[in-house]
């Protein structure tokens, strides 16, 4: 594996599996024309090409620096390297060939992360550990869905120790399993356990990919034994609990829950408001309070999809040399919410609206009339319009009403009952956010 794919190893962590696909993942990396102050890859047309050189020349050019101790300048060009080799026919191998890296984003720090109720516990026990590692918390077990935080909490502690000038290993569960087994193979497992005992800080990204792994978790285990035993840093992350962790050794949950477990929810509406504010003001882009709330309201809780649209967004901006405007926006991210919607059925909405209203489901598409039930209905039906592709006559024919005009008048009160009542507003938010998630999960 050359080092233009490492670096694009490194990249995909941070970006969104949207951007990836459709743009770095196009990348081509040039073995022969490349050196340590100069590097060249090819994008198959010059949108993708300045879309990249727009967004993320900076940050190639940081990873190279981190690999080499030299930055290059990088040069992004259009058109397929004439000559390859077979290190260089796809500029991103397969997963199982990422390696060792201990990448720390220098970006990512407590003072870049936006604190709201959905996290505020997490970011606490975080800052907590950074400022008095191996003293208390120790471990430090960092739990919740895909892409609401939780690598930032633990980079941001890596980051504050490195600060201190302590020395910081940060790697994946899936890294520490190919290291483990690279150097089982090579029987240098000295090396192996110098790198990851002798450390003062050691943070396990995704730790639920070693499950099933004995020798991993074995080896895992003793690496733990032997840095908590020394008073040194251990901070894990992972898509929940150690107890539900399905083939995870016992020894291992029990150690993992000696410390303290923060768990890390999905962002309410404001705080998707603030998170995007700020990236906007990191990256010097301006969207109006609409266009922000548009995207807050409609995307999901994913925060580094929310971040790669505002990207998106810029990046179309420029190349189309046009104003983000609302309809713009709309246009920009259509494809997104298709995709979203397709995976949301009007059963899923009925079930999450008859859980937190505490009405059957089988009342919601009855016709009782009593307030609450047609409360939990209209609700139903005014998400099952907003958050799936069925048309009215479909929504019309699932809750067993006459025609369309039903479900036009539900939806024209629903609409009165938000502009009037603000915290009807909100339990539609908490809703949908709760529904998308569900569905992510499926």
């Amino acid at each position: 594996m050359n080092i233009g794919q490492k670096v694009i190893l490194e990249l995909k962590k941070e970006i969104s599996q949207t951007e990836y696909e459709r743009y770095i993942k196009n990348l081509v990396y040039d073995t022969k024309r490349s050196r340590s102050n100069i590097v060249y890859f090819y994008a198959p047309n010059m949108i993708i090409s300045k879309w990249i050189k727009t967004k993320y020349k900076d940050k190639l050019e940081h990873l190279f620096e981190l690999y080499n101790e030299v930055k290059p300048k990088v040069e992004i060009q259009v058109g397929k390297q004439k000559s390859t080799t077979s290190h260089s026919k796809s500029a991103v191998p397969s997963e199982k060939s990422s390696g060792k890296s201990t990448y720390l984003n220098p970006s990512l720090t407590f003072d870049s992360f936006i604190v709201g109720d959905s996290n505020q516990f997490a970011y606490t026990t975080a800052k907590s550990v950074a400022e008095k590692p191996g003293r208390q918390y120790n471990p430090l077990f960092l739990y919740g869905g895909v892409g609401l935080g939780k690598t930032h909490l633990l980079q941001a502690i890596g980051n504050y120790h490195i600060s201190l000038g302590k020395t910081v290993i940060y790697t994946t569960a899936e890294q520490f399993l190919n290291s483990f087994l690279t150097h089982l193979r090579s029987q240098t497992m000295d090396r192996f356990r110098d790198k990851f005992r002798e450390c003062d800080t050691l943070l396990i990204d995704d730790i639920q990919f070693i499950s099933d792994k004995e020798k991993t978790q074995d080896e895992f285990f003793h690496t733990f034994n032997e840095l908590h035993g020394a008073n040194k840093q251990i901070v894990i992350t992972s898509d929940r609990q150690p107890n539900k962790i399905t083939g995870l050794v016992d020894r291992l949950k029990s150690r993992f829950e000696w410390g303290l477990m923060a768990d890390v929810q999905p962002p309410g509406l404001e705080t998707k408001i603030a998170i995007i504010q700020k990236k906007c003001e990191l990256d010097g882009i301006s969207l109006d309070n609409e266009i922000i709330n548009f995207i807050a309201t409609h995307m999901g809780d994913n925060i580094r999809e929310i971040e790669g649209t505002i990207i998106k967004l810029n990046a179309l901006s420029s190349m189309l040399n046009q104003e983000i405007t609302l309809d713009f926006a709309q246009s920009a991210i259509k494809d997104q919410l298709k995709e979203e919607k397709e995976n949301i059925t009007i059963d899923d909405i009925v079930k999450t609206v008859s859980t937190e209203l505490n009405v059957k489901p089988s009342d919601i598409k009855s016709k009782k009339r009593t307030k609450n039930v047609v409360s939990a209905r209209r609700t139903a039906i005014y998400l099952a319009r907003e958050l799936t592709p069925s048309s009215m006559p479909q929504i019309a024919m699932y809750f067993g009403m006459k025609d369309h005009t039903a479900i036009s008048h539900a939806m024209k009160k629903i609409n009165e009952i938000i502009e009037s009542d603000e915290n009807f507003k909100i339990l539609l938010e908490e809703l949908s956010n709760k529904i998308k998630t569900n569905a992510l999960n499926i």
